[in-house]
């Protein structure tokens, strides 16, 4: 068996170390050759979180105190986040937009928060009442304005951020004027309490890394059984947390047939789930493959 390395030294300077190129040193003609992926180092390094994903935006609505209703919209710097993350992301903009009270305890009072809810497997939006005036007790630092009617922050998630969460594009929390609202009778995804808390569930099963595995795709290969046919393997980061190191090497080896011909390079790219080429942000990496002869597998020419 032959062995190819491939390693930073390889990669195509696209911005994307995605894509890596294994330059023979001669041309070598392959006829009957098998090819598999034997390990890989990788650092978990891709975002589930960015601009190139389109899914790193979302809003909510405040009602200042002339009762007129201002939409804010939040940009997330691209990361990776859990959904605890991007609720104290949430907190730090209602912070700087000053959406926010102090309780007698000194501790911040915000009034929409995300949540895990593990026992429905879902992601929990809850929004609080705000009050026309100071409840007693509370400060208000950041002298936000009363509104002459008590409502909920209305939380919308657009197209792409709403799979993070499990919701429906476009889905937006209710804005509980006077707290006026009516949860759903029988409803599932949605209640309310009686002093104005409202809380939504996911209706679909949350995506918070919509890139859960790598796939390997290569030229060279027709595997008829994959889409595309050039799939050669798939990485999956199990066991480990953002920006640990990923070492992957497989029980035995996976062999596809080389197509037939002459060969300069090889060229492998990482793909993401939904079988784009991904963004890897770390290209300290290093990828093994193994290529089988034709003679080493009892064939004669």
């Amino acid at each position: 068996m032959k062995t190819l390395i491939l390693n930073t030294t390889n990669i195509v300077p696209n911005g994307l170390n995605n894509q890596l190129i294994f330059r023979f040193p001669n041309s070598v003609l392959f006829k009957k050759s098998q090819i598999a992926f034997a390990s890989c180092s990788i650092y978990y390094s891709w975002y589930n979180i960015s601009s190139l994903l389109s899914n790193n935006t979302f809003s909510y609505n405040w009602i200042d105190g002339a009762c007129v209703a201002k939409t804010y919209t939040i940009t997330i710097p691209n990361g990776i986040y859990e959904i605890s993350t991007l609720n104290q992301y949430l907190q730090f903009i209602f912070i700087g937009n000053g959406h926010y009270l102090v309780n007698s305890s000194g501790q911040n009072v915000y009034y929409a928060q995300f949540n895990v809810n593990p026992s429905r497997y879902a992601v929990q939006i809850d929004t609080f009442l705000f009050p026309i005036a100071l409840p007693v007790g509370f400060t208000n630092p950041a002298a936000v304005p009363f509104p002459p009617q008590s409502f909920n922050p209305i939380i919308t998630l657009p197209s792409r951020i709403n799979e993070i969460f499990g919701y429906i594009a476009g889905f937006a929390t209710a804005q509980n004027l006077n707290n006026a609202f009516v949860a759903p009778v029988g409803s599932q995804f949605v209640s309310k309490l009686a002093n104005g808390t409202i809380s939504c569930i996911s209706t679909t099963a949350p995506n918070v890394q919509p890139n859960s595995s790598l796939l390997f795709s290569i030229t060279g290969i027709d595997n008829a059984y994959a889409n595309p046919t050039s799939i050669i393997y798939t990485l999956v980061p199990t066991g480990v947390s953002a920006g640990e190191l990923i070492n992957e090497k497989p029980p035995e080896f996976i062999w596809n047939k080389l197509i037939d011909g002459t060969y300069n390079e090889l060229r492998l790219t990482i793909l993401g789930t939904d079988l784009n080429p991904i963004k890897i942000n770390d290209p300290a990496m290093t990828i093994i493959l193994v290529i089988k002869d034709a003679d080493e597998m009892g064939f004669k020419f």
